[in-house]
């Protein structure tokens, strides 16, 4: 083949002068860092795949990481450090040196601090989570206990199911030696779709599969049943399973009588959801919920879908996850082979099967004479067991002084519209007295900032990563920061020292930091960098054999029963793991329908991936998935506009009338400036125990326009 084929073919060479560098790709959650190799010529990247040889991908990668160089290279990339010239939310900027820039930021800080105290100045990080733990200890060093994150309303609430019940903070399903599957929102198919080859491999062997979700999904095509469920009714059909189980005798009774505390209040109160009464609430026939009982009793050890964000996301969420990894207790699936394994968030929010002192790094310097978080007061479980502000709260703050005044934020990724009542949020924006974002475009959250500062990708420098096993990895940069962008990280300690924080670690170098933290471990950053390319499984890790995790409750027992929530007397909080109906905001006559906003799309993250031609050639207009059903009784044809309206607010888009979604239910995907679905949400529409926004069950209606 002649060099100008090679060239077209994009083959690597010398002839070509197209070379191979490796990294990972970090548009999606933490969790999985898929291994990318990029083709590289001129110092531009020119095209991605999947690395063959990683451990976590074996060279697949999702419509959002084959998306990654049109990520990198989009038109709306800040180049510059920005200082605000325009009213807020303009987007007039005009490009300041990054010594201005920063120096502006230090000034302003101190003197907000100095004038109000340091908890006037709120913290936040949004995604991606990789320099938090930076982020959190300068929040602390300076003197603000107002640390927050997107975690306010994704994952942390599932780590406050589990600490209830068990004092893990996230456990994984076993599935190469599950013997049956209980898949509450798996549909790895679009979302988490490493699961996906472990399900279809499973069940190969034999491992049953039940899916429960109220559509038809790739998952729910390739199961054993298949429960339509009612959104929100998850735990109503969890503690009925309880109750079948708990009278077949498909329990582990020793299990129980050694391990679990509150069997009997669960039992007592298990008993009057039977499979009749059951079926109201959910919408299901009691023939199959009797079905799905027997397959879990006959068919164990049981695995559980971990559902870290989609099961948590409505007003009773955290409720109806812990109804649902209360089976695990049933049956004695938890920390067990085949069941649900207990495993430690190792580095920035990842898992890497052995624990390490971030949390002692990301906290230690927290303020002893603070005032409580922001949102702590309002929702105390969170408080009790998070610590961290609940960041869904940051706009109460900032607009009623309640439960004092928040006066500036210093954020890395602000996105207004992943809050309830995203305007709100966006108003607040505009009321804070000083406001710094650090992103790789200029977002509208970004345009009300008084300072933008320009990132850089994964693929413009080099990070410590954790994987499965114990493995880690210290990545290089495939290509040198584009324009002016810099590291996270590195901004985060510069302002350290120029703030001039009383702390050592933050006024001294990135890479001592993260050996702080794995000073307990024989991780030798120098030896991974040296060879960044792939991650190394880590010789001498202390790593806690299955079956010998434990239980960090008070009990020392798996509490059906929480006696952290009951110690904390707070009035409508239920020790036991209580269902009660997703309330919607409205009524049923005026808003008949049930919308669910979030529901992932193969080319959608939040609103990451919205400008990203690739990604958003996918679904290039705000769509809203209905019912074939529903939109024939309402004349409503494929394209066609329509208005979806709640209690909060109304907002058109297409109707994309399909057979996958049940009749009354509305999935609208979130993130569209063009039609912002969270502007639907009442500020107010909330979980009580984690403060988590009911994004996935809404009232509303929808009418065709003319």
């Amino acid at each position: 083949m002649e060099s100008r084929d090679r060239l077209r073919a994009k083959l690597p060479g010398a002839d070509t002068g197209i070379t191979l560098k490796n990294s990972v790709c970090d548009i999606c959650a933490p969790g999985p860092h898929c291994g990318v190799t990029c083709y590289v010529k001129d110092g531009e990247i020119i095209k991605v795949e999947g690395t063959d040889a990683h451990p976590v991908n074996h060279g697949k990668l999702c419509a959002r990481g084959l998306a990654a160089r049109d990520y990198v290279y989009r038109k709306d990339r800040v180049k510059t450090p920005l200082r605000r010239v325009g009213p807020k939310g303009a987007g007039e900027f005009e490009p300041v040196s990054w010594d201005e820039a920063l120096g502006e930021i230090a000034e302003r800080l101190q003197d907000l601090k100095g004038r109000y105290g340091a908890s006037s100045v709120a913290f936040y990080s949004g995604y991606n989570k990789w320099y938090r733990p930076f982020l959190q200890r300068l929040a602390y060093s300076f003197g603000s206990v107002n640390y927050g994150s997107e975690s306010s309303a994704c994952f942390t609430s599932t780590i406050l199911s589990w600490r209830c019940a068990t004092g893990a903070e996230t456990v994984r399903p076993d599935l190469g030696r599950a013997g049956v599957f209980l898949g509450f929102c798996a549909n790895p198919g679009i979302s988490g779709y490493l699961m996906n080859s472990g399900l279809r491999k499973n069940r190969q062997r034999g491992m049953k599969v039940i899916i429960v979700d109220p559509r038809i999904t790739p998952a729910s095509e390739d199961c054993d049943l298949h429960l339509r469920i009612r959104p929100g009714a998850d735990g109503a059909l969890a503690l009925c399973l309880g109750r079948e189980l708990i009278r077949n005798d498909w329990i582990d009774r020793a299990y129980i009588r050694d391990n679990v505390y509150g069997f009997e209040e669960y039992a007592a109160y298990a008993e009057t959801f039977t499979p009749e009464y059951t079926a109201e609430l959910t919408g299901l026939r009691p023939e199959d919920i009797r079905l799905a009982a027997r397959i879990v009793g006959e068919n164990g050890p049981l695995a559980i879908n971990p559902s870290n964000a989609s099961l948590v996301h409505f007003k009773n969420g955290m409720q109806n996850h812990r109804a649902v990894m209360a089976l695990c207790a049933l049956t004695g699936s938890y920390d067990r082979p085949g069941g649900m394994i207990p495993t430690p968030l190792t580095y920035a929010h990842s898992m890497g099967g052995f624990e390490t002192l971030e949390p002692e790094f990301s906290t230690e310097t927290y303020p002893k004479d603070g005032p409580v978080p922001v949102g702590c007061e309002r929702f105390p479980l969170w408080g009790e067991l998070i610590g961290e502000m609940q960041a869904c709260d940051l706009h109460r703050a900032v607009l009623t002084g309640e439960p004092y005044p928040i006066r500036a934020l210093c954020a890395h990724g602000m996105n207004f519209r992943m809050f309830p009542d995203s305007p709100k949020m966006a108003e607040a924006l505009s009321k804070l007295e000083f406001f710094v974002d650090m992103d790789l475009f200029l977002t509208d959250s970004a345009k009300y900032a008084d300072i933008v500062l320009p990132a850089c990708s994964s693929l413009e420098r080099g990070e410590f990563k954790v994987f499965g096993g114990g493995n880690a990895q210290y990545t290089s940069a495939v290509i040198p920061p584009l324009y002016e962008s810099r590291r996270d990280d590195d901004v985060i300690l510069e302002l350290a020292r120029r703030l001039r924080v009383e702390d050592p670690l933050l006024l001294g170098d990135r890479d001592d930091c993260i050996r702080y933290m794995l000073r307990k471990t024989p991780i030798d950053l120098a030896a991974l960098k040296a060879a960044p390319d792939m991650p190394h499984k880590i010789q001498g890790l202390r790593m806690t054999a299955v079956g010998d995790h434990g239980f960090g409750t008070p009990t020392g027992k798996f509490e059906l029963y929480s006696t952290v929530i009951a110690a904390l007397d707070a009035p409508g909080l239920d020790p036991l793991p209580t269902y009660r109906p997703s309330e919607d905001d409205g009524n049923m006559a005026e808003y008949p329908l049930i919308l669910s906003t979030g529901i992932r799309i193969p080319g959608g993250l939040h609103s990451r991936l919205h400008d990203t031609p690739a990604a958003r050639s996918l679904r290039k207009e705000a769509m809203a998935d209905m019912s074939a059903e529903d939109a024939a009784r309402l004349g409503v044809g494929k394209g066609d506009r329509i208005r979806i309206t709640t209690s909060s607010g109304s907002v058109t888009v297409s109707a994309n009338p399909t057979v996958t979604i049940p009749a009354g239910m509305v999935s609208l995907y979130h993130g569209y400036r063009e039609a912002d679905a969270n502007s639907l949400l009442s500020w107010d529409h909330r979980d009580p125990y984690s403060g988590f926004p009911g994004y996935r069950c809404i009232r509303c209606r929808v009418e065709k326009e003319a």
